[in-house]
């Protein structure tokens, strides 16, 4: 943890998550990743209580008035226990709240946001459907408009949460004719008659987070529980990528922190050839990568969390937190490969809890978006803001020996 960057109030919030941490079981981890434990309520309930849930939001509704640099600081210390206590933990308090805070109402804030952060209630993002993950605006799930209220039917896969909620965010179509970027509209839905979860994978990893199918039938949703606008989804979705993709890169970093800190430990005490085997440097220049890996990657979220706290434009935001996606998650991957790496055949089983960590890390590439769109978004955005921007400093196209022999300067 950069200490250096927190003020007295981020690094108590900090000690308080590290508190946190503490308290949790250890069967509560070994029950998770056995899927004995489908969902963790009592966790998510415990961190209600503490205050520790959506810490950023306004006291007003539940939260702590705090910033983005403090919920990375936090969502960090949460990641350490295991990846999918901190995916749990952000779904609801990060990702839902976020959409309810920013577009919806204060009826929705009030019945929604302020029992969700005392952990009084739970909540899933239900965007993922069968036929498309990043594929946002192909969307089939349907909400037919009925006057006051809607009808829902479709299906959502892959949602955390899903097992243990008790209200869902659902971006469906209600405009079948509209462009798709206004065809959509974003709903709080009640667990309910018509809506039915099904606890069906067996994941490779970050089990015991309630991820299951949801099959909504003819479920009646009240227009009051309108996120946004009516067909107005697409604004929400824009916001949501900041939580989404910036959360997933804080809590990355400190589920793959625990990895180093056991590879190294270990180093100092495993003997090879007479001498512990951190003085040998193909095992302790290994180490070295993964610390600069995670030095750099927290430099990077901490960075973004500050462009997003300042306001920066869109443009900016957007493209930061797509980088910091991309090589936040990459890196702890890398790191996790590291660690195994340097434990040898001990670290392949489960005497160590590096396994599991390297599973679960596998996620981080692939949620919230894949890492191919989040370089796909980075090259957008790149060549937007360097083709309209004019040069400042100098021409460095000019700063060679033949730079005006124009007859080699062939483009087509």
């Amino acid at each position: 943890m950069f200490d250096f960057l927190l003020n007295e109030e981020q690094k108590k919030i900090r000690d308080e998550a590290r508190d946190l941490v503490k308290w949790v079981p250890r069967q509560m981890i070994l029950d998770l990743d056995s899927d004995k434990i489908k969902f963790p309520k009592e966790f998510l309930q415990e961190a209600g209580k503490r205050n520790l849930l959506g810490s950023r939001y306004p006291k007003k509704w539940g939260g702590r008035g705090m910033d983005w640099v403090t919920t990375a600081t936090v969502m960090e210390e949460i990641g350490t226990l295991g990846y999918i206590f901190a995916c749990v933990f952000g779904v609801g308090a990060e990702l839902v709240c976020d959409a309810i805070i920013l577009h919806g109402s204060d009826f929705l804030k009030e019945k929604y946001v302020k029992p969700l952060l005392r952990g009084e209630i739970f909540a899933a993002e239900c965007l993922t459907e069968p036929r498309g993950g990043s594929d946002f605006f192909g969307t089939t799930s349907t909400a037919e408009d009925k006057g006051d209220h809607f009808i829902l039917n479709g299906q959502k896969r892959f949602i955390v949460g899903a097992e243990g909620a008790d209200f869902f965010l659902v971006y469906a179509k209600t405009d079948p004719n509209a462009e798709p970027h206004k065809s959509l509209t974003c709903l709080v839905v009640d667990r309910c008659p018509g809506v039915d979860v099904k606890y069906l994978y067996g994941l490779m990893g970050c089990r015991g987070g309630g991820a299951g199918r949801i099959v909504f039938r003819d479920v009646k949703v009240p227009k009051e529980n309108v996120v946004g606008q009516e067909h107005g989804a697409y604004a929400v979705f824009n916001t949501m990528m900041v939580p989404e993709r910036l959360g997933t890169a804080a809590m990355t970093i400190g589920a793959a922190r625990p990895a180093l800190e056991i590879a190294t430990r270990y180093s100092t005490r495993r003997k090879a050839f007479g001498k512990t085997i951190n003085q040998f440097q193909g095992v302790s220049f290994q180490i070295a990568e993964a610390s600069m890996l995670l030095d750099a990657a927290r430099s990077l979220v901490f960075s973004t969390c500050k462009a997003v706290d300042s306001g920066e434009s869109p443009n900016l935001i957007r493209k930061m937190v797509s980088e910091t996606k991309k090589f936040v998650t990459e890196s702890c991957q890398r790191v996790s490969h590291i660690a195994m790496q340097v434990m040898g055949g001990i670290g392949y089983t489960n005497v160590y809890p590096i396994e599991r960590i390297f599973r679960d890390l596998r996620l981080a590439s692939i949620w919230t978006g894949t890492n191919e769109v989040m370089s796909a978004i980075i090259a957008n955005e790149y060549y937007k803001e360097l083709m309209k921007t004019k040069r400042e400093t100098r021409d460095y196209e000019a700063d060679s020996e033949s730079a005006d022999a124009a007859d080699e300067k062939i483009f087509e």
